[in-house]
């Protein structure tokens, strides 16, 4: 996309009365931003939906001197800008209704054949919360998945440092433009998250962080990929408002259980009691519900020592043990689990270095 191009969306951006949705109207029909601002008003009013009102706004000449002035800014700073009709626009946003024709980022992403899971959560972890968050995180390292979060403080934060752990590429959604961070206090983590991720809006560097700004910024959060995981939230928050949202766009959604006198597991139960959200326990549940193939990978699973194993995993691996050629169903039969219990702990013995795929035969151990 040419400097241009990008002049006439971000002026499309700007005009009164024109979102998302009305201006892929306008572009799939006039083909470009420039053509739809040359139309004369009587080609605009053969369009559906377009009256007076908006070809008047359409005519309003200010929309170019901000689009002049956020074309600078990003010019000056080197932002990147997606266009959804381009390749380089993250593939299942794409595919949202309301998805922003235009994403501002900073920093290094690659989203080429890759797992993108979106993690969210309240404000106010627990040290349950932020337990689940970080080995979840570590478990699927081997995957090497793209963590999604809204770089917000409790759950979100904590995502991104256990991603930036594993050396894997984190991206903060932010709902403000791309010269300001918030909160303040995370600017310790921004240089860091930019060397493999960074972060990324559809608010111009003019928008501040305010409070409507994060309920429209969740839209790209439950967007941008395969799965929303949520890890705590109270009966109310940001946190179910994402989990709709990606339910709206036909995604997946899991949330890890908690006690129900527990405040921060109240929306997340509610989620799983009303089927909103699958129940998430481990990594291998969502690597089973998802079809993660293990196999494919080009990072392979190091075995981990002094392993622990839990009461029902022991029980398994005992049994392949001794008879790891034999078939799923005889080990459900004599382990007496269902077969889909005996696929999730299985891979989730595989995440911890203790059985592996073989061809051929079921799991050898190790």
């Amino acid at each position: 996309m040419n400097q241009e191009e990008l002049f006439y969306l971000l002026a499309l951006q700007k005009v009164e009365s024109v979102g998302d949705i009305l201006a892929k109207k306008l572009l799939a029909h006039f083909g470009n931003a420039k053509e739809i601002f040359q139309s004369k008003p009587s080609k605009l009013q053969s369009i559906e939906g377009i009256g007076s009102i908006l070809i008047r706004n359409l005519k309003d000449q200010t929309v170019f001197k901000k689009a002049e002035k956020e074309l600078a800014f990003i010019t000056s700073n080197a932002i990147d800008v997606f266009f959804y009709q381009s390749k380089n626009y993250p593939e299942k946003l794409k595919h949202c209704f309301d998805a922003p024709i235009l994403l501002f980022a900073s920093g290094n992403f690659d989203f080429n054949n890759r797992k993108i899971i979106s993690i969210v959560g309240t404000r106010q972890a627990t040290p349950y919360g932020g337990e689940c968050c970080r080995k979840l995180i570590s478990d699927l390292a081997p995957l090497n998945p793209v963590i999604v979060s809204g770089f917000a403080y409790g759950i979100d934060i904590i995502a991104h440092q256990a991603a930036m752990e594993h050396n894997l590429q984190t991206i903060g959604i932010i709902a403000h433009g791309l010269n300001q961070i918030y909160p303040k206090a995370h600017k310790k983590y921004v240089s860091r998250m930019q060397e493999k991720g960074g972060f990324m809006t559809d608010f111009w560097s003019s928008s501040n962080p305010d409070r409507e700004n994060f309920i429209r910024r969740n839209r790209i959060v439950a967007g941008i990929s395969e799965a929303t995981i949520v890890i705590e939230s109270a009966e109310k928050g940001g946190s179910l408002i994402t989990a709709n949202m990606a339910n709206d766009y036909n995604r997946d959604v899991f949330a890890f259980p908690g006690k129900a006198s527990d405040k921060y597991s109240q929306g997340c139960n509610n989620l799983i009691k009303s089927q909103k959200a699958q129940l998430l326990t481990s990594a291998a549940d969502l690597i089973y519900m998802l079809n993660w193939d293990l196999e494919t990978q080009k990072t392979s699973v190091q075995k981990r020592l002094f392993v622990e194993l839990d009461k029902e995993e022991q029980t398994v691996y005992n049994y392949l043990q001794a008879k790891e050629k034999e078939l799923m169903d005889v080990i459900a039969l004599e382990c007496n689990f269902p077969v889909h219990k005996i696929s999730s702990l299985l891979l989730n013995m595989e995440l911890k270095g203790v059985v592996r795929p073989l061809p051929g035969k079921l799991f050898e151990v190790i």
